[in-house]
């Protein structure tokens, strides 16, 4: 085999596979799983939480660093600054707007992204790229000793 066929198939076959890993992660029926840069996660779901539901993280050992995330319940908890006070905190939906794919947080750039599209939201839930066109919901966070409470 020549050279320039090797090259030439070479360069089909790698479009063929690239064009089928674009195709599936553009599908409907993905559902990336949330970045959770301290694995911690209770494998619940990115459905929306039931209004009043309360969920708990003991700081002493959970969300101990800037970047950290938590997803409970359907809710995203992220540590975006020190100390253990509620604005170190932010807390929103886990389901993106769009379609509902799980969100991750991107510490080196402060956002929200959602995998399936590429959503792009802040810290508090604004989206700041599309498609999706509705806000992340964003819930309060309370710190008291050392327990955050996210109250949806």
């Amino acid at each position: 085999m020549e050279r320039e066929e090797f090259l030439s198939k070479l360069g089909i076959g790698a479009l063929a596979v690239c064009m089928g890993s674009c195709l599936a992660a553009c599908s409907k029926s993905g559902n990336a799983a949330p970045s959770n840069n301290n694995g911690n996660s209770n494998g619940s779901s990115n459905k929306p939480p039931a209004s009043g539901t309360t969920i708990t993280t003991d700081l002493s050992s959970s969300l101990t660093s800037v970047g950290d995330s938590k997803v409970s319940d359907g809710v995203i908890i992220v540590r975006i600054a020190t100390g253990n006070t509620a604005s170190a905190f932010t807390a929103v939906q886990v389901a993106c707007t769009h379609e509902g794919t799980a969100i991750g947080y991107n510490s080196s750039q402060n956002l929200f992204i959602c995998p399936l599209h590429g959503s792009i939201f802040s810290k508090s839930g604004a989206v700041v790229q599309g498609p999706a066109n509705t806000a992340l919901k964003q819930y309060t966070v309370t710190i008291t000793n050392n327990m955050l409470t996210v109250v949806t």
